[in-house]
């Protein structure tokens, strides 16, 4: 699992689901938000549960600046500020998409804020049961 400080923790999990002839074991990713709760107003979202076993590292910061060549304070202070944005628009009413490229989008409808992950995210976890994997996410 990943954690960003101040926005949440994203996960993997493996489910075990009984079908009528065989039991199926699939990988999907989760979400749990972790935000300050004065952000969140009248706000819903789910609640996830993360099995302990599932070892959950901070976001790597040095890794991301690897990969846009920005030096690693930089890219701390960029996502730093963006969760704050994030959670000041929340907390301010408004309800803005917040999109992770490749995973997927975190978005309020009807004051209900989830995360909805993209069908190549599910599928790219779970390549063998993806189907079942992709209507339980």
């Amino acid at each position: 699992g990943v954690l960003v400080p101040g926005l949440g923790t994203f996960a993997v999990v493996h489910e075990q689901i009984n079908g009528t002839e065989e039991v199926y074991v699939v990988r999907r990713p989760v979400f749990r938000l972790d935000m300050q709760m004065s952000c969140l107003r009248e706000l819903v979202f789910p609640t996830v549960t993360i099995p302990g076993d599932i070892e959950i590292l901070l976001l790597d910061y040095w890794w991301l600046s690897q990969a846009n060549s920005l030096p690693p304070d930089m890219v701390r202070g960029c996502v730093e500020e963006t969760v704050l944005l994030y959670s000041l628009q929340l907390r301010d009413g408004w309800c803005p998409a917040f999109a992770f490229e490749n995973i997927g989008i975190l978005s309020c409808r009807e004051n209900v804020l989830c995360m909805q992950f993209h069908c190549s995210c599910v599928t790219e976890l779970e390549s063998q049961d993806a189907w079942l994997a992709l209507l339980l996410t």
